[in-house]
């Protein structure tokens, strides 16, 4: 992954593969302070998938931390996102308009993912 970015709306870094390594190494460039976090939930899900026989578990890592890493890896809309959040959060306005963009954001993340 390269770091180079052209202009203020560029992606910090390119969309990684799908995998839990992948994923790592992008969080661990572009928002080292969720490292722990990306952990835990992998250990997490590596052990529901273990007791479960299942991959859903890990599915479900993989499609979380690539929407935090799409949303992630543009500034401008993890900064958007927060703004949205903290809206929501405050309750001191119909949230509606900012739910409804906080979807189409996640959305796109997906869509950028390849989910």
């Amino acid at each position: 992954m390269s770091t180079q970015h052209d202009g203020p709306h560029e992606p910090l870094i390119p969309m990684p593969a799908l995998t839990p390594d992948a994923l790592r190494a992008a969080v661990a460039r572009i928002a080292p302070s969720r490292l722990p976090a990306l952990t835990q939930h992998l250990f997490e899900a590596t052990t529901h998938a273990q007791q479960s026989q299942s991959l859903a578990p890990l599915r479900a890592f993989v499609h979380s931390w690539a929407v935090f890493v799409a949303i992630q890896r543009h500034p401008e809309r993890a900064n958007r996102l927060r703004e949205l959040e903290r809206i929501v959060d405050a309750g001191s306005q119909d949230p509606a308009e900012a739910i409804a963009e906080i979807h189409r954001i996640q959305e796109a993340a997906r869509a950028e993912a390849g989910l």
